[in-house]
């Protein structure tokens, strides 16, 4: 049976990183209690200064910086590009990373999920757009003042989570956010 939640950014749950250098909101998971048991994890990362990031081994991560200037990322001591507003970047959960900010506090998005698990992809869409989807979850989240989204309407940073769907799925979608969607794997 599908379902569908609409989580508005004023219910997310604040949380201490991993390794206690900042803090999370959380806005959906699979399954699990704090930072353990789950398969796949949204969440918004406050990071207020330069620094190292928790490692979550066994997991991907993909990152988007959705307010402030951006950052440079080191991963496994090796510079990446700036990472700029709505530029999404992955890496293994596995690997030592630290960031330096480019000007001042950011704001990330965090799609972290298990690839032994799920298939996940993620994309960043403004405008109009309409897809149709097989994934068994699919989450859009808005960083726009409004999206619509099949009946609903998002605010700013608030997410729209549909679970268990079986047949293909149209969604249309008008504002600036960004989808994911996950199929259990086996």
């Amino acid at each position: 049976m599908t379902t569908v939640n609409l989580w508005r950014a004023t219910q997310y749950v604040r949380m201490p990183w991993k390794n206690g250098g900042g803090s999370t909101e959380e806005i959906t998971r699979d399954a699990g209690a704090g930072l353990d048991g789950f398969g796949w994890r949204l969440s918004i990362a406050d990071i207020t200064e330069s620094g190292g990031f928790s490692t979550f081994a066994g997991y991907q991560r993909v990152i988007t910086v959705i307010q402030g200037a951006g950052m440079v990322l080191t991963v496994d001591g090796e510079e990446q590009r700036g990472l700029l507003p709505l530029q999404p970047f992955a890496f293994k959960g596995e690997s030592q990373v630290s960031c330096q900010l480019i000007s001042g506090p950011i704001r990330d998005f965090n799609l972290i999920y298990s690839p032994q698990r799920y298939h996940a992809r993620l994309q960043w869409v403004d405008g109009i757009q309409r897809l149709f989807s097989t994934a068994q979850t699919v989450l859009v989240f808005s960083v726009a003042d409004e999206v619509k989204v099949l009946e609903h309407t998002l605010g700013h940073h608030d997410c729209l989570h549909i679970d268990g769907n079986t047949g293909l799925l149209d969604i249309s979608v008008s504002g600036r956010s960004c989808i994911i969607e996950l199929t259990q794997i086996g």
